[in-house]
């Protein structure tokens, strides 16, 4: 279990949180508030205040919640509190139970490999009915994927990003393969043409966990570990924080972290296009054509969506051997930001049972995901005059949607499939939640594959 966390309330000290609106009427209800009022607290939104005992030690804490219901919440007082064991006091349902592990866990968190972080030695009791190892790993799995986000493209290459893959395909005894050099040119052309401008040779990374007789699940994470956009360079602005366009890696990793170490019971599988999408003389240019490793013609309109190409070849693959379900996850398109902003990523799927899951598990676990149409009617925009598809769109709108579109066309044995058009990133820092890498998505598909698959 995680250190953050402790299973004895002995002379653990109650924290309480309470709504602004909601203030004034409960510290008239306790003793000794007076200081409390006094000093102003009403309730702020991460105001946190000490309620003294008889003999002017603290007899509990109480964290103001403002006006919103964040889940997590509590993140912020485990981001503030000095050392010591806490338990729960009273605290709103919407901020309780399994979302107080959580958001305790959470604010602990800080990326320190290149700047120090101080400590954090604010223990919780682990609050009635929570099972904080099941707690525990999905938290530990969601930090793993914020490092990897947030570690700079200088550190985080093709390279670098197989060698996570096999350190936790290892801790859990899956069995890992790698495609490069001339056997990815010959079978996954599409991936080896996006990386073909980058001294740092591009691959495909695979690892397969469970039994084989369990149900098929293959998840697809966009690996562009740096992407310039190519020779349809990107403004230097777009490009700052382009280190996170391994994002849907990221996220694959995080749920097959949590899918293997809960032991759930299927046949996982991970694809992992690993790729720098750079500008050299040997790059990928517009007007190029390759042929997929599907049979299906791509002409480059744009070197900048190059996500889709090495998600292609990886879908192609997944879908040979017709799983029963199939995810991709990417940091795919700015349309998808425009669309729904930084915090509620959409997804694109033809099945309703599917779409009504993850819809009602991102509720559930407060990891909101939103569906978006995956609207026939724009399949003409991704035709070419001289290939069978162009991978820029003949169209200035929808551009969430005509990705989507494409991908689909490199699918048709799944028995069910779901895209996921992710930011990887937080742009606006909240408790628990620091500016920088994220996981968005993970922690609701882990929920859907547990509720599928649970043992």
């Amino acid at each position: 279990m995680h250190p953050s966390l402790a299973t004895s309330a002995k002379n653990a000290v109650p924290l309480h949180a309470v709504r602004a609106k909601d203030a004034r009427g409960w510290l008239a209800r306790q003793k000794r508030s007076g200081l409390v009022v006094a000093s102003g607290f009403a309730g702020a939104s991460g105001a946190l205040a000490a309620l003294p005992d008889a003999k002017g030690g603290i007899a509990a804490w109480v964290l103001g919640l403002g006006d919103s219901a964040d889940a997590f919440a509590l993140a912020a007082a485990a981001e503030k509190l000095p050392a010591g064991v806490y338990r729960l006091g009273e605290v709103p349902a919407f901020c309780g139970g399994a979302h107080a592990a959580l958001g305790w866990l959470m604010g602990g968190y800080g990326f320190d490999r290149y700047k120090k972080k101080t400590a954090r030695k604010a223990r919780l009791v682990l609050p009635t009915g929570v099972d904080g190892e099941e707690i525990s790993r999905i938290a530990q799995n969601l930090f793993s994927a914020r490092d990897l986000i947030n570690t700079p493209a200088n550190d985080m290459g093709p390279a670098e990003l197989e060698a996570a893959a096999r350190a936790l395909a290892g801790r859990h005894g899956a069995k890992v393969s790698v495609v490069s050099s001339a056997n990815l040119t010959k079978n996954y052309p599409l991936i080896a043409a996006v990386g073909q401008g980058s001294a740092r040779a591009p691959r495909l990374i695979e690892f397969v966990w469970g039994k084989a007789s369990a149900p098929r699940v293959t998840l697809v994470g966009k690996g562009v570990c740096f992407d310039s956009g190519g020779y349809d360079l990107k403004p230097s602005a777009a490009m700052l924080i382009m280190k996170k366009d391994m994002g849907g890696a990221a996220c694959a990793l995080a749920i097959a972290g949590m899918v293997m170490g809960a032991k759930l019971n299927l046949r996982l599988r991970v694809l992992i296009p690993a790729v720098e999408n750079s500008v050299s003389g040997t790059a990928m240019r517009p007007g190029d054509i390759f042929t997929s490793r599907k049979g299906l013609t791509v002409e480059i309109g744009n070197t900048d969506a190059e996500g889709r190409l090495v998600l292609a070849d990886a879908l192609s693959d997944a879908d040979e051997e017709a799983p029963e379900l199939l995810i991709d996850i990417a940091t795919l398109t700015g349309a998808a930001r425009a669309a729904t902003g930084m915090e509620l990523p959409p997804f694109f799927t033809d099945d309703e049972k599917l779409a009504a899951d993850l819809s009602r598990h991102g509720k559930d676990v407060q990891d909101p995901v939103w569906r978006l149409p995956l609207w026939r009617g724009y399949e003409d925009t991704l035709s070419s005059r001289i290939a069978d598809l162009n991978n820029n769109p003949a169209y200035n709108f929808a551009g969430a949607i005509t990705a989507a579109l494409f991908l689909n066309r490199f699918v048709g044995k799944a028995r069910s499939w779901a895209h996921l058009d992710i930011p990887a990133w937080i742009d606006r820092a909240r408790p628990g939640r620091p500016i920088g890498g994220e996981a968005n998505s993970a922690r609701t598909i882990y929920a859907l594959l547990k509720e599928r698959y649970g043992r």
